[in-house]
């Protein structure tokens, strides 16, 4: 042969890859379009194959250039992984790696590695080198320099195939900028983009690593996608699953006839809830392979931030486990040491790699420190879903009025842990699915209240210290749960209650991202005051969101149908403090009924620990914001 039959790969480059610490491992292993230096030609053109199958007997890559009946492939010396280069081959090639076990079996396997894939029900991966060119170095710049924390975000979820049907990634370009840019949301977190072949799993489980879904359309598609959000001043985040991946034969499962990324026992390698296998966090090849996919979506797609799926499920090796179903640690504790030791190593390294990306944790436990620092002994991230805000105002949300007296601690309770971790309030894809109802069904009694009783929740869930995330429909109030086969309801936005709650949520937006002290000190006990956390009998909460530079904003929530009339708060200052939020006001399909002719004078007369105080009108199931400066 005149030229390298492996297509310029050595031993050496798989060094990093075997040892756990190569997080760019895509430019290595998969298909690549490589020239190559030729004895007698001077060089030549074709596609290098890479796979990771160091128990394989033998490994051939099939594909339409050679009528699926196999190129033999070598094993790279020094290494477990087999590479060929074929001559003459380019983009669009069609290909799957065929293995030999041990036994003698054989095996068809797509790339793990693959950068592009055929859309289910064919599977096979696909060469694929991007050739886009990004416009938004004014967003990246930017997002170098970003303090999340101290930054307003409001983060619409989506799943792409659900929100309007059939339509293509160059479709959303156009149609879900525009939208999410008039409703003001600073974000949009994608459910799990990646490559996977059963619909109705949301992308969850997941098959293709490094393969953005091709039912949208091809990657670059995907990059024009973000690239026009991020031009809309709009951050992107990915729901990202290394805690698990599904058992199809043709991907990573047993994928040389050995457990190669799961464990292999299955008290330690198989999630019996839903069927799948979970990696082996312990195998540096492994490790490779997942913090390189992190990165990858990152600094290939420009995605501004994970969120980290079922941690829970990854912290403990007894999750959902009976007695004897799991093997405890080292030190026969419950805790998933190799696990917390790669979470630990992702978020450090996408912290160093790419300052600004966002690292989140849907993690349901109190499992201590998950927002803290590595160096600190956390576990690195930048946020964490509060889980036990949202089941506690959700179970309040769905009690008859009349008995929420009886249950006022549960709007209050999070304010006891609200600064032990730096906090999403989730109302997510996971709340309306399943049975558990819409929203809008959730909610007790006719229709007038149903809507009322959202938007003072809504409004209620925007002060509240925390980041807000909300999942798409939820904002226009659809009545069925989420069905990923359907587009949703957009035409019931035009009905009454159902527009004025969305023009609610866009004003919201607004209002949230003018007024820092409803986010800038969101981690901060200095940037919250109660009013009065105690009136129970009233089913009323208020407080005071500050920004520590003089500015203010009084937030009050009523959840009783009754309206407060001369309703007495105290206020850190004297003066007069402007009505910016009122959710009965008739643009929001309200009465109009019950405001504060658009100002509220507070005098100076101590009030409770406070030296101002005022009286307030507040609306039936309604919330009402006034703010005021140190400057006015």
């Amino acid at each position: 042969m005149a030229h390298d039959q492996f297509g310029g790969l050595t031993g050496w480059d798989l060094e990093g890859f075997h040892g756990g610490g190569d997080t760019e491992v895509w430019r290595r292993l998969g298909s690549h379009v490589v020239t190559v230096p030729d004895d007698e030609r001077g060089e030549v053109t074709g596609v290098r194959f890479a796979v990771w199958a160091p128990n394989a007997k033998s490994v051939q890559v099939i594909g339409d250039f050679n009528w699926w009946t196999g190129d033999p492939m070598r094993l790279v010396p020094g290494s477990g992984v087999w590479a060929t280069f074929i001559e003459g081959l380019g983009e669009e090639t069609l290909y799957k790696f065929r293995i030999e076990t041990a036994d003698g079996t054989w095996i068809d396997k797509v790339d793990p590695m693959a950068r592009f894939s055929e859309q289910a029900p064919t599977n096979a991966s696909i060469v694929y080198e991007s050739r886009y060119a990004w416009s938004d170095d004014e967003w990246m710049a930017r997002r170098r320099e970003a303090q999340a924390h101290r930054e307003a975000m409001s983060i619409y979820e989506l799943h792409l195939g659900g929100w309007r049907r059939n339509k293509s990634y160059l479709d959303l370009a156009e149609e879900l900028v525009s939208y999410i840019k008039w409703q003001g949301y600073t974000h949009v977190e994608l459910m799990p983009v990646a490559e996977h072949p059963f619909e109705p799993s949301w992308g969850y489980q997941v098959t293709g690593y490094f393969s953005p879904t091709s039912r949208f359309g091809k990657p670059d598609d995907l990059r024009h996608l973000i690239d026009k959000l991020h031009q809309a001043g709009i951050g992107v985040i990915m729901d990202w699953v290394p805690g698990h991946f599904p058992k199809d034969e043709w991907a990573l499962g047993r994928f040389d006839g050995t457990a190669l990324y799961e464990h292999a026992d299955p008290r330690q390698g198989e999630h019996m809830d839903w069927g799948t296998y979970i990696f082996n966090y312990g195998r540096n090849e492994v490790k490779s392979f997942l913090v390189s996919n992190a990165l990858y979506w990152v600094k290939e797609f420009h995605i501004d931030g994970l969120r980290v799926d079922a941690v829970a499920s990854m912290l403990y090796l007894d999750y959902s486990r009976n007695e004897g179903e799991w093997v405890p640690n080292e030190f026969g504790g419950r805790e998933n040491l190799e696990a917390i030791d790669f979470l630990r190593y992702v978020n450090r390294h996408l912290y160093e790699r790419e300052p600004g990306v966002l690292m989140i944790a849907e993690e349901s436990t109190s499992f201590p420190g998950v927002t803290k620092p590595v160096h600190q002994g956390g576990l690195g991230f930048g946020f964490k879903w509060n889980m036990g805000w949202m089941n506690d105002t959700l179970r309040y949300l769905q009690l008859d009025p009349i008995y929420r007296q009886y249950e006022h601690n549960l709007l209050t309770f999070a304010m006891v842990y609200a600064y032990s971790e730096n906090f999403v309030l989730p109302i997510s894809h996971d709340e309306v699915v399943h049975g558990k109802g819409s929203m809008i069904n959730k909610v007790p009694q006719d229709d007038w209240r149903k809507f009322a009783t959202l938007r003072a929740y809504y409004s209620f869930m925007w002060s509240f210290p925390g980041k807000q995330l909300v999942f798409m429909g939820c904002e226009f109030g659809q009545r069925p749960e989420f069905n990923e086969s359907v587009s949703l309801e957009w035409w019931v936005s035009e009905l009454w209650g159902h527009g004025g709650l969305q023009r609610l949520f866009r004003d919201l937006n607004m209002i949230y991202r003018s007024s820092p002290p409803l986010y800038r000190l969101d981690s901060d006990p200095a940037g919250f005051s109660w009013i009065n956390a105690d009136d129970n009998a009233h089913n009323v909460l208020s407080w005071i969101r500050h920004d520590g530079e003089g500015n203010h904003v009084a937030c009050l929530t009523n959840f009783s149908p009754e309206p407060l009339r001369d309703y007495e708060i105290g206020l850190p200052l004297a003066g007069t403090w402007e009505e910016i939020l009122n959710t009965d006001a008739p643009i929001y399909d309200g009465a109009g009924e019950f405001g504060n002719l658009g100002e509220v004078t507070a005098v100076e007369q101590p009030w409770g620990h406070f030296p101002a105080r005022a009286n307030v009108t507040v609306p039936p199931l309604g919330s009402v914001w006034l703010r005021r400066s140190d400057a006015q």
